[in-house]
């Protein structure tokens, strides 16, 4: 009996579409807590609230299944189940992004509050799309889809017995499975962030207030239309240069300029707030200095093993001896603050960063995907990140 030959055009698809899948999974297992995050906006939105405490765990579901599917098109296991199940998978893809996009424009266009989630999260952080593209983008994907289905006869099996097909399947199910937990345990390999190592985040995150140039306006006391015009810098050293100067001219007027405008965040909402409501973000991450800052999105979820692990306290007493500056940022209330610092005697500075409940923005909790979760900063620029199980001991 002739064994079936896979076509090269019907090839080219099959391996856009298990790379496309594979892709699409890594983006989201690569970051499971944002994608669990992701899934928990979907349920709320479907008045599902209830699964809340699912969330998490629901995520894992499909992300294994979409990289699993993607290895088992690239490998041509079970070719016949698999395409099935892309036609599943896409099926119901695609009706739901269809119900989201139309959402999306009932409620720009006419006013109606259903609570869509506004970014599909199909690609993880990795590739922000509205709904609109979304639907658009698995238009085009469940047309291959429908390809690979309809040829699925003619794509022969991978040269193994159907046990080792399996087996080999349960491999890769336990290899995604394993991947998540480590990116779960010590943050995500690929960080698809504006808080990733080597981002400058003060173009990001922090308020870069207008520059001012002032300008002195002096006369001469012997001839008034003698005029002198001095900046700040050149007043500073014009005794120097003149000792008479203050004798022989006579203050006028100043004028005040901006030379450069006032340059607002691109993502406005972090702060780090201190009992009196002053904001020290812009003086810690933005003067030319080293700064550890611990973020802890929620107090009350803080991981005790953290908070009291050795190798930060080890840190911590390092950036004392040495006057670097060490503080922590959280969401959580100034009365949570105090009950925290007295719980764990704690030595250095926590500053609170407000943020609505519902909409956000949850900076402290999306820079570092960790609770507590450490980052260095050095200039403006992430040089480090590390989740409590690796924190440094050193500086």
């Amino acid at each position: 009996m002739r064994k079936n030959k896979e076509q090269i055009w019907v090839m080219i698809l099959r391996l856009a579409l298990a790379g496309l899948f594979i892709f699409s999974g890594f983006t989201k297992a690569v970051d499971p807590i944002a994608w669990g995050i992701k899934m928990d906006e979907y349920f709320t939105s479907f008045g599902m609230s209830f699964m809340h405490p699912y969330s998490f765990y629901i995520g894992f579901i499909p992300t294994i299944a979409e990289m699993v599917l993607g290895f088992m098109l690239l490998f041509r296991i079970r070719v016949k189940l698999t395409t099935i199940g892309y036609l599943l998978f896409m099926t119901f893809f695609f009706f739901l992004t269809l119900w989201l996009a139309i959402a999306e424009h009932l409620e720009v266009h006419y006013g109606y509050h259903l609570g869509v989630v506004k970014d599909c999260g199909c690609f993880g952080q990795a590739i922000k799309m509205s709904n609109l593209q979304t639907f658009l983008k698995n238009v085009v994907i469940i047309i291959p889809t429908l390809i690979l289905f309809f040829k699925r006869k003619s794509i022969p099996d991978i040269r193994l017995t159907v046990f080792g097909q399996w087996l080999f399947t349960s491999f890769w199910v336990l290899l995604v499975f394993a991947f998540e937990i480590y990116c779960l345990f010590n943050l995500p390999i690929k960080d698809y962030t504006n808080w990733k190592k080597g981002e400058n985040i003060t173009q990001w995150f922090i308020d870069q207030p207008a520059q001012k140039e002032i300008v002195f306006l002096y006369k001469n006391n012997v001839d008034s239309t003698k005029l002198v015009t001095l900046t700040e810098n050149q007043m500073m050293t014009i005794t120097d240069q003149n000792p008479n100067f203050y004798s022989e001219y006579e203050y006028v007027d100043r004028k005040d300029s901006i030379i450069k405008k006032a340059i607002p965040p691109k993502i406005p909402g972090f702060s780090m707030l201190d009992t009196l409501g002053r904001d020290y973000a812009s003086q810690l991450i933005t003067n030319n200095s080293v700064v550890y800052v611990l973020f802890m999105h929620n107090l009350e979820e803080v991981n005790p093993k953290g908070i009291q692990s050795k190798a930060l306290q080890s840190l911590v007493s390092a950036c004392e001896k040495q006057n670097i500056h060490f503080v922590a940022v959280t969401n959580s209330s100034e009365a949570e603050i105090q009950k925290f610092i007295s719980e764990y005697k704690i030595t250095f500075p926590i500053y609170f960063n407000p943020i609505d409940p519902v909409k956000g923005p949850f900076m402290v909790r999306d820079a570092v995907r960790s609770n507590p979760g450490l980052m260095l900063i050095k200039n403006g620029v992430v040089i480090n990140k590390w989740s409590w199980r690796n924190f440094p001991e050193k500086l």
